[in-house]
């Protein structure tokens, strides 16, 4: 099983983990969520995985910018799910699907590394 790469061309912390995996020698599959969308079977294993507290950018513009309603309305991992898949980006990323089953959210290389 290969690692798959969940994230955005644009995002900065992405290019910096996409650049890590291919030095470290690793067969990585990329999705970019912004163009492809994020599938909605993944979100809920990310979401069960990860929680939805650590999966929610609300440190990023999108957030910010959302309605102050929507905002105070996300409560629990049913109500996030809702704009993640609305606003794809107020997901924290990288979201990466590791070989092993495992999934890990933003760019860690010394975790990585013990990979």
């Amino acid at each position: 099983m290969t690692i798959t790469l969940y994230g955005m061309t644009n995002c900065d912390t992405v290019k910096k983990a996409r650049a890590w995996l291919q030095q470290a020698g690793r067969d990585v599959r990329f999705v970019d969520f912004k163009k492809a969308g994020v599938p909605e079977d993944r979100l809920d294993a990310w979401l069960a995985s990860v929680g939805w507290e650590r999966l929610l950018n609300r440190q990023g513009t999108t957030w910010r910018k959302l309605d102050d309603a929507l905002r105070a309305a996300v409560v629990d991992a049913a109500s996030v799910r809702v704009v993640m898949l609305a606003h794809t980006s107020v997901i924290r990323r990288p979201v990466v699907e590791w070989a092993d089953g495992s999934i890990t959210v933003g760019f860690d290389a010394a975790d990585w590394a013990q990979r």
